[in-house]
């Protein structure tokens, strides 16, 4: 019963990795210039733009009047 139970909740933390793509290695968003300072001071928002409605200019304006410091696009 043990094994049981050890080896569903490693299927699961294995399946949870996959699913979420992790350890994910690479991301484009690692080359944004001020990428490294978010694991110092800094908060940092990624925005993906997959949607064939995304607005790259009018996504900008919004984060600028929510106060963001700085909006970089990153490209692939």
């Amino acid at each position: 019963f043990e094994m049981i139970i050890l080896f569903a909740a490693g299927a699961a933390a294995l399946g949870m990795l996959l699913r979420n793509g992790l350890p994910q290695p690479y991301h484009a968003v690692f080359n944004a210039p001020r990428f490294k300072l978010a694991s110092q001071d800094r908060f940092f928002l990624c925005v993906e733009a997959n949607d064939a409605q995304f607005d790259l200019e009018q996504t900008r304006q919004f984060l600028e009047e929510l106060g963001a410091d700085h909006v970089v696009a990153v490209e692939k």
